[in-house]
């Protein structure tokens, strides 16, 4: 014997629809938690009732599910809307020229050139910067002469021993 097919309307009754809306969400929460075990699946259900009461599931957290949520949908109305995908791109270009040209000039004054206009405290830095630079320069052409060394005399030792 099956269940009836029930007609999807409001409750009239408030003590029925309050049993209605308590299984019903048990199950649907149930559902959730099923859907996220058996499938591996991220899954938020968020559920408030008439009297405002919160309940919710979520699989691993309602934060990264929002915000997986805010980003696929981000995503998709950045295809459907292929004007804000242009401007988009123009700014992140500007952006980076930006940076291109930073660095550039930061690299002539590496380089010693187009120091005019710096400050006494702008040039004693860049001189700190460029001596912390030769520090490591000079570290690693340290280690890789020990390590040459260190090899040539094993090979010697090795040659002696043969």
């Amino acid at each position: 014997m099956g269940r009836g097919k029930i007609a999807i309307r409001r409750i009239d009754n408030s003590t029925s629809r309050q049993v209605t809306f308590s299984k019903r969400r048990n199950g649907l929460l149930k559902k959730a938690k099923e859907l996220a075990i058996l499938c591996d699946a991220e899954v938020g259900a968020i559920i408030f009732s008439s009297s405002g009461k919160l309940y919710e599931y979520s699989n691993p957290s309602m934060k990264s599910v929002i915000e997986r949520y805010n980003k696929v949908k981000e995503e998709h109305n950045r295809i459907l809307n292929p004007v804000s995908e242009v401007k988009l791109w123009q700014r992140e270009a500007t952006i980076l020229k930006q940076q291109l040209q930073n660095l550039q000039e930061d690299h002539r004054q590496l380089m010693g050139k187009e120091l005019c206009g710096m400050s006494f405290k702008d040039l004693e830095s860049l001189e700190n910067k460029l001596e912390m630079n030769v520090r490591c320069v000079r570290m690693k052409k340290e280690q890789i002469l020990k390590d040459e060394i260190h090899e040539l005399t094993r090979k010697v030792l090795f040659q002696n021993i043969s």
